[in-house]
Parts: structure tokens; C-alpha cells; sequence
């Protein structure tokens, strides 16, 4: 039945919260877990529950998602019919470059032209399992317009500050859309991802345009909600929410705990993303390696804890790599000490050197 589902990856604009980690690239093309980017997480859930014809909005920075993507071979989408379409900004408006409206609004062609019947927009900041058949078939079986997805999320350390809450009613009705001011321990987070039917999603995209009063669609939905029938779909799984350098860092740090790890990679289908041949790792007799992602084709002569290496890393005799999380081709030469940082891709760090975060608050190089 997803077949006749049309997805929608659309990013958020949000890299000045990340520094150097973004500015070549949008936040999620972010490498995560030693291998991957994030945007995998997004695509290949859609493909692993039979959404074939998938749209990507790649903001300003669109370099690295194209080098990335490609043909969309990796997750079968380099097809005849249907397949993978990848869309840049075509506004000179740099404001309207980052809001999605215009950005829908220019590719309605691509919309209309599809056969589907539906559409699926998520978030790829957002990681998650969702079992997108159910929320299909729940969508379906209530007769909603709309279907929007949420998680009842902890405020635990005030990480989800500011963060978009759904407001919804006791039989699950949409409300509203809010944000979290950390008021209560449990708040409902909205996961951004919306199923909705295609002939609503281009009424709600014309009235946007039309009127000027919307220039997001999440906005356009709240604005519209009394026009449609919008109903909700709790998640219960693990959800990362990617917004920030400290959230980034918590997230490739909970892959260290085997029960995340597994539902994230191994539950819901394969995680699938762009294949680099490299050699197996080389662990040096005198190495120490404990708790850590590492990568293939890494050269290990030190001692790593609690960390994540990309491929190509390479750590010198009796240098120290702690609760760090060091990007491809990272070199850490003899005696050196880090913990508590983000190395960029091709960082060098040179012999004696000490790096040191804050715990929970990373330095990044």
C-alpha cells in the first residue's frame, strides 16, 4: 500500500547551531556511527516499508548530499520510473531558500505529475525506527487527512528546551502545534513527519502561497487545522533529535549502549548508505580498545574508551582517545591525549598535544 505513498525528506535549517561541523554541508549529511550520515536513517526507512519514489530537498549547501546520494543506487532508487529526485532552492531569497512552502511550492509539477496518492514528509535531523505501515494503515483505517507523528518524550536534562510539542486532545486530535518550555516532565514531541493526502497537501501549499501567511508547512497545517481532519500517532521507540553539537554528541554516545544500538541498526531493516571499500582495522599489539565504534580501515597503536571512529582514523603509540568522536581520516600522533572532543574529517592532532571537552559539551576541532 505504500507504494502509493510519494516521501518527502525536508530539511531544517539549522546549521548555525552546529559551527564548523556545518559549513560545508547541511546538518543532516552530519557523519554518525563511524559510517553512516544521517540522513540513511530517513531514506532507508522509507525503502525498507516499499516508499519507492522519494523527494529530497537538499537546501543551499547541496555539494555534499549529491556526492552522497548520487543515482540513489545504495537504497534501489536509481530506477526508470519512480526512483530518487533530488531538488535545490531555486529562490534567490535566501529566507525563502530555508522554508518549505516555497520550496514545494516551485517542484509542484514533480507533485502532480506523480501517481501517488499520498504523501510522506519527515524530518532527517530526526532519527528513528517508526514502522511507517502502521502509521499507513492507521491513517487509513481512521479516514484522517492528516496523520501527524509524536513521541511522549522526557525533559530529563532540559535537552528538548524549545523543541515543537504537539497539542493534542484526549481521543488524539490535533490541537495545536507549541513549544516546549520544560513546564512538565513529559511533553508531547512532535517528530516532524506528517502523512497526508496529496490532494490536501497541494490545497494547503497554494493557500500558503496565496495568502503569504505561511512559510512553513507545519505552520500551514496548525493554521489549517479546522479545515481538515488531522488525528495523531504516538511512537514508542527511541527517538534522537539531532538540533545541536551537544545533541549530536549524545546521540553517537547512546550507540555505546547495546539496547539503542540494536534498535536503531538492527530492528525495522537494514540501515543502508554509500559503500567505501577499505580494509579491516589494524589493532596494534600493545592497543587498548574498550566500549567504542571503529570503523574499517583504521590503524589503532593507542588506547580508545567510550568513543566512535570513522574509517581511516588513525591513533599513535600511547595516545589516549577518550569519550571523543573522530571523523574520517582523523590522525592522532604519539602521546597525545583526547577527551570529550569532535575531530572534523582529515584533523591532525600532533605528538604531545592535549584536547579536552567539558562531559556533555564537547570541544570541536
Amino acid at each position: 500500500m505504500l507504494e502509493e505513498c510519494l516521501g518527502v525528506i525536508s530539511f531544517e535549517d539549522i546549521g548555525n547551531e552546529f559551527g564548523v561541523l556545518c559549513r560545508n554541508k547541511p546538518v543532516y549529511m552530519l557523519p554518525f556511527a563511524g559510517r553512516y550520515r544521517l540522513v540513511d536513517f530517513t531514506l532507508s526507512n522509507m525503502i525498507n516499508h516499499g516508499l519507492h519514489t522519494i523527494a529530497v530537498f537538499t537546501g543551499s549547501k547541496i555539494r555534499s548530499i549529491l556526492n552522497h546520494l548520487g543515482d540513489g543506487k545504495p537504497w534501489d532508487l536509481n530506477r526508470k520510473t519512480r526512483g530518487l529526485s533530488i531538488f535545490p532552492p531555486l529562490f534567490d531569497d535566501v529566507k525563502r531558500r530555508s522554508c518549505d512552502i516555497y520550496q514545494y511550492h516551485t517542484t509542484e509539477e514533480f507533485f502532480v505529475g506523480s501517481k501517488a496518492k499520498y504523501v510522506f514528509i519527515a524530518n532527517p535531523n530526526i532519527l528513528s525506527k517508526v514502522n511507517l505501515t502502521e502509521v499507513f494503515e492507521y491513517f487509513l483505517d481512521t479516514g484522517a487527512d492528516i496523520t501527524v507523528v509524536y513521541k511522549k518524550q522526557n525533559n530529563g536534562k532540559d535537552e528538548y528546551i524549545n523543541a515543537d510539542t504537539l497539542i493534542i486532545d484526549d481521543s488524539g486530535r490535533f490541537v495545536n502545534i507549541g513549544i516546549n518550555l520544560g513546564s512538565k516532565p513529559v511533553f508531547n514531541l512532535f517528530m516532524h513527519m506528517i502523512l497526508i493526502k496529496k490532494e490536501v497537501f497541494l490545497e494547503i501549499i497554494r493557500a500558503g502561497m496565496e495568502t503569504g501567511e505561511n512559510i512553513y508547512f507545519k505552520q500551514a497545517v496548525a493554521n489549517y487545522k479546522n479545515m481538515y481532519n488531522i488525528n495523531s500517532y504516538e511512537f514508542k521507540g527511541h527517538v534522537e533529535y539531532i538540533r545541536g553539537i551537544k545533541s549530536y554528541y549524545n546521540a553517537n554516545m547512546n550507540l555505546l549502549n547495546k539496547e539503542i544500538f540494536n534498535e536503531l541498526f538492527l530492528e525495522g531493516g537494514t540501515v543502508l548508505t554509500r559503500s567505501e571499500d577499505e580494509p579491516s582495522t589494524f589493532y596494534d599489539t600493545k592497543s587498548r580498545v574498550r566500549n567504542s565504534l571503529i570503523a574499517n580501515g583504521c590503524i589503532i597503536e593507542g588506547r580508545v574508551e567510550n568513543s566512535i571512529l570513522f574509517r581511516e582514523v588513525k591513533i599513535g603509540k600511547d595516545a589516549e582517545v577518550k569519550n571523543s568522536i573522530l571523523m574520517q581520516g582523523a590522525v592522532i600522533k604519539e602521546n597525545a591525549v583526547l577527551i570529550n572532543t569532535i575531530l572534523e574529517k582529515y584533523v591532525t592532532v600532533e605528538e604531545g598535544i592535549n584536547i579536552i571537552g567539558i562531559e556533555g559539551n564537547p570541544y570541536t576541532v
